[in-house]
């Protein structure tokens, strides 16, 4: 198997590994999952809901700026219905969901939406959460997915162009796991990265990433603009 200079592993996919089109049905843990959005977070203002649904059926929950978490909140359910194929020795992480958290200022609605710089996280929430039952594999902790390859930024708008999976900072520990009578769902963040910050996760692991997004605060919230943690300043004409 390739791997990084890390060591971790590295998987490539491409459209001949797609599984054939198989529509979903409905969600089996939908309630439970809700539950535990409005235990952690906060009430549910609406619900985008898909039509047509391959492998998997992916809804978005979305949960409005509140006095304790003043952004737009936006979790996944459906990519639990089915377990990822994860590689032997790997236990517990069968079954995920996904979040990604947006500034109060972002704009969320119908119209808003045909503008990609306002969708794309959603496309991004609803791309990875069937990804892995598309090509029979598994996303988990520290997995990082490129926008295209080679990879290519989210919007117009911005430089990041690739996503870690990583345990939300904002909502605390019991937030990351639901314990369900027959399965265990962890919900990641989704982090968006810049290009210089990926080639350091790749060579050096995905904690030496950590030191960067504690010095400039970097969190679950999505700041399409902020600083690049792991950019080299210019130094006196000399890098």
């Amino acid at each position: 198997m390739e791997k990084s200079e890390s060591g971790q592993p590295i998987y490539r996919y491409n459209e001949s590994q797609k599984k054939e089109f198989e529509i979903a049905s409905g969600e089996s843990s939908i309630n439970e999952i809700s539950d535990h959005i409005e235990k952690h977070i906060g009430k549910i203002d609406m619900v985008f809901h898909e039509l047509v649904s391959d492998q998997v059926h992916i809804d978005v929950h979305w949960v409005k700026p509140t006095k304790e978490f003043p952004y737009h909140t936006l979790v996944t359910s459906g990519m639990s219905d089915k377990p990822m194929e994860t590689p032997e020795g790997v236990t517990n992480c069968e079954y995920a969901e996904l979040s990604i958290c947006l500034p109060q200022e972002w704009k969320i609605s119908e119209e808003d939406f045909k503008d990609e710089k306002n969708y794309w996280p959603i496309r991004l929430l609803k791309y990875l959460a069937r990804f892995p039952h598309e090509y029979s594999t598994w996303l988990g902790y520290g997995h990082t997915i490129p926008n295209g390859n080679p990879a290519k930024p989210f919007a117009e708008n911005t430089k990041l162009n690739t996503t870690i999976l990583l345990p939300s900072v904002i909502f605390g520990d019991d937030f990351f796991t639901l314990k369900l009578k027959n399965k265990s769902i962890n919900f990641y963040a989704l982090i968006p990265l810049y290009q210089e910050e990926v080639s350091l996760k790749l060579k050096k692991g995905t904690e030496a990433l950590f030191d960067g997004f504690d010095k400039f605060k970097v969190n679950d919230i999505v700041s399409v603009d902020r600083p690049n943690t792991a950019k080299r300043k210019k130094i006196l004409g000399i890098f």
